[in-house]
């Protein structure tokens, strides 16, 4: 029996801050917040390679963050919980209020690509139910099967362009992503207002969405 709990359980703590030290770990979260994700998966999407991809997942799942399955010979992982979403957001949060870096990029290539605020998640929902906006999942086909909003139409970012009359003209478009930093949307935002198409952003992305506890339908 430790005599000293209080500090086991910071260093556990400690263990889960040393993994969160990676840019490529915390977009593996990203990613693996998205939907089930292989190891082969999650080396093509973010240019790292097999062996080293194996080994941030091997961390990742060590500190507690996510849990793997084995299928055949492949092992696919996922987030342990939304909790992990929540830890995200809240290092998100900090790290725009007390550092300066952050707060920088933040405000001068996110808001530069987007002055408009962005739409709240329960506002959203309830502008959706009454059949006022159009919401866009612009993220690829398989991460829109694992989970997406209710109603969600999907045209990825990179066909957005050519499927333009998939969209109602008269209805506001509100996109979504991955998250609060995922480009997609802003992209998408841009490129329809550019065709005469009112649009905004929603103001995270589907995980956030599940975490706040809203309907989340599955294809």
């Amino acid at each position: 029996m430790s005599t000293n709990p209080k500090r086991e359980i910071f260093a556990g703590l400690a263990r889960i801050g040393t993994v969160l030290s990676s840019p490529t770990r915390i977009e593996f979260l990203e990613l693996l917040a998205q939907s089930e994700r292989s190891v082969e998966q999650l080396a093509a999407l973010t240019g790292t390679a097999f062996a080293n991809t194996s080994q941030h997942l091997q961390k990742l799942r060590q500190a507690g963050l996510i849990v793997g399955r084995k299928e055949g010979q492949y092992v696919f992982y996922r987030l342990a919980g939304d909790e992990v979403v929540g830890l995200m957001t809240a290092l998100g949060r900090v790290g725009e209020t007390h550092v300066a870096e952050i707060e920088r990029i933040v405000r001068l290539y996110l808001a530069e690509k987007d002055g408009l605020e962005p739409v709240p998640a329960r506002e959203l929902m309830s502008r959706a139910r009454r059949g006022l906006v159009t919401v866009l999942d612009v993220r690829p086909p398989e991460e829109f099967a694992a989970g997406h909003l209710p109603g969600a139409v999907n045209i990825p970012i990179d066909e957005l362009a050519k499927r333009l009359r998939e969209l109602p003209r008269r209805k506001e478009v509100v996109a979504y992503c991955r998250g609060p930093y995922c480009l997609m949307s802003y992209d998408a935002v841009s490129l329809l207002r550019k065709k005469g198409i009112k649009a905004r952003r929603l103001e995270a992305g589907l995980p956030e969405w599940r975490l706040a506890g809203l309907p989340v339908e599955r294809a």
